[in-house]
């Protein structure tokens, strides 16, 4: 069996600064990097707690996997880092908005440190439409 692998690169979400991807296809599914809350086009934190992050994050992620030939409806499994656990409820509110029918599986995990100092970073496997 040959596998089709391929790198997925936007505009629409912080560029890779590593040796990483944004995300990669393989064989028709997504496996999307964790997007942490900067802005695609300053590349610069995004003012605000909670809220507001988690909402750049999503919007991030909403971006790669568009650029993947996916979407939100195709994410099957989500993992939620959270520098503060205590904050759940708040990103919940905001992931809700995003994933309401047809909820994909999640692991949420409070994390002691993630880059920039960011609040929140979420990654996503998702299949192609």
């Amino acid at each position: 069996m040959q596998l089709a692998k391929e790198i997925v690169a936007t505009g629409n979400a912080p560029k890779a600064i590593g040796p990483y991807s944004q995300a990669l296809k393989l064989n028709g599914l997504v496996f999307c990097s964790g997007q942490i809350p900067l802005d695609p086009a300053t590349g610069a934190v995004v003012p605000g707690g909670i809220v507001e992050q988690t909402t750049r994050v999503l919007d991030n992620l909403k971006g790669v996997l568009e650029a993947a030939g996916a979407g939100l409806d195709t994410v099957v499994k989500t993992t939620v880092f959270l520098k503060d656990l205590a904050e759940f409820g708040a990103m919940n509110e905001v992931y809700a908005k995003y994933f309401s029918a047809d909820a994909p599986a999640r692991s949420t995990v409070e994390v002691a440190r993630l880059p920039r100092e960011v609040k929140v970073e979420i990654e996503a496997i998702a299949f192609v439409k």
